[in-house]
């Protein structure tokens, strides 16, 4: 069972119109040099000083992590921060424009999760994480007992019923930040403090029956959230159920909401000399149609329009080429123990067979980036191609969300980088305390 609870969260106590949009961040694992230098010059009390602030000379007793727990506590006791008054549910819609042009809202609630572990088939992830950025959360939540990064949860709604239970309240209910654009360019945000007792307890009522939810971004914060919960009950083993630290900060979307959106995430391979484009093309024509296209235009279209079986993806190396598998069969060889959900992905036939097979680059080479870059946006890629400062770039669909959820389903991670969850869920706006009760 999902059991969700409202909480007495921490967010900013919203003094004017467009404080928001100057204050919040993005999760932390958007936040390069250059963000987190603009967030800093952006506001005094912009959320990266918590969030990911800057690494000093650090020492055991004051470093990154203690200075995060500095500035929350300061900033609670100077009225920066606020603690809601009684338990709520928050509401979040976020409105934009798709990469086809329409105009799409998505609703995401946010509340408190009890934690419960992968193979207990409540929650189900969809990515592999890495050790460092787990540590790296994990010692955050330590110093500053605090959930501060959304989770961001799908949920099984085939008539979007939570939305429905929630609607008329978000009607008659004025938000608390309307319609600031925040973070990522056109997207506007409004946001709900839902303390209605009767709508809280039917929403969590129409949750509760749920399993098999999908994380879809912030597998490293549910990873560190287990695992303090572990370090907690070890430390407090006569704690209640409802001690805070056994909960994690969700935010749950359908996976029925018309705005779901995912983005493609595409490779630019640079630095790499085993094999030109023209010697790896040749290499691939065993398994892969290659079709030449006039022009990007064409390209780029054949790619939208291509069925979505079999795997597809495009090759640019000054020239534009669909390439499309000639047979499921490779990948069956290829990788026998992969369910057929797994194997029929486009990214997994470009990592299994083009990148490592052909290529010969490594998993844990792939994982490290030595020879590969991650874009949402394929602009900067065709352009180091261009400029000879990149071999190719591939391009890729979208993952559909019917394929994230089989692969979950099957237990199967996919490969890195395989979703782009448009948008994400602005970090810092509401924050989880976990010391104390859920009340």
């Amino acid at each position: 069972m999902a059991t969700i609870r409202p909480f007495r969260g921490v967010r900013y106590r919203l003094s004017d119109a467009g404080y928001l949009s100057r204050v919040i961040t993005q999760p932390y694992d958007r936040i390069h040099d250059a963000e987190q230098a603009a967030y800093y010059a952006l506001h005094p009390h912009n959320f990266v000083r918590i969030e990911m602030g800057l690494r000093d000379p650090d020492t055991p007793e004051d470093n990154v992590y203690t200075r995060a727990r500095d500035v929350a506590r300061a900033w609670l006791d100077q009225g920066v921060l606020m603690r809601e008054e009684r338990p709520a549910l928050y509401v979040i819609e976020q409105q934009f424009e798709a990469p086809d042009g329409r105009a799409l809202t998505r609703r995401g609630v946010t509340a408190a999760l009890r934690l419960s572990r992968f193979d207990e088939g409540i929650i189900l992830p969809h990515e592999r994480t890495l050790s460092g950025p787990r540590t790296d959360r994990l010692n955050l939540t330590r110093a500053t007992e605090t959930a501060w990064g959304h989770i961001f949860v799908l949920y099984p709604d085939a008539t979007n019923q939570v939305n429905q239970l929630l609607q008329p309240f978000l009607e008659t209910h004025a938000p608390i930040v309307a319609r600031e654009q925040v973070i990522e360019p056109a997207v506007e945000q409004r946001l709900w403090v839902v303390d209605d007792a009767a709508v809280i307890a039917a929403v969590v009522e129409e949750m509760a029956p749920m399993r098999r939810l999908i994380i879809a971004d912030g597998h490293h914060r549910y990873e560190t959230a287990l695992t303090y919960r572990d370090e907690m009950r070890a430390r407090q083993p006569d704690a209640p159920a409802n001690a805070a630290f056994n909960f994690g900060l969700v935010t749950f979307v359908s996976m029925s909401d018309p705005g779901l959106t995912i983005l493609p995430t595409h490779r630019l391979i640079h630095s790499y000399a085993r094999l030109s484009s023209r010697e790896l093309l040749r290499a691939l024509a065993p398994w892969f149609d290659a079709q030449p296209m006039p022009d990007r235009g064409a390209w780029l279209r054949a790619l939208a329009g291509a069925a979505a079986d079999p795997p597809c993806f495009g090759f640019y190396d000054g020239a534009h080429t669909l390439l499309t598998l000639r047979s499921p069969d490779v990948m069956d060889r290829l990788a026998p123990d992969r369910h057929t959900a797994w194997r029929a992905l486009d990214v997994a036939a470009l990592h299994k067979i083009v990148l490592e097979h052909v290529m010969g680059l490594t998993q844990e080479s792939i994982a490290r980036q030595e020879n590969i870059r991650y874009l949402r946006d394929a602009g900067p890629g065709y352009q180091a191609v261009d400029r000879g400062e990149a071999n190719f770039l591939f391009a890729l669909r979208p993952t559909r969300i019917e394929q994230v959820r089989a692969c979950a389903e099957a237990g199967e991670v996919m490969p890195q980088k395989s979703t782009d969850f448009y948008p994400k869920i602005i970090s810092g706006w509401v924050a989880l305390p976990l010391t104390g009760l859920i009340e």
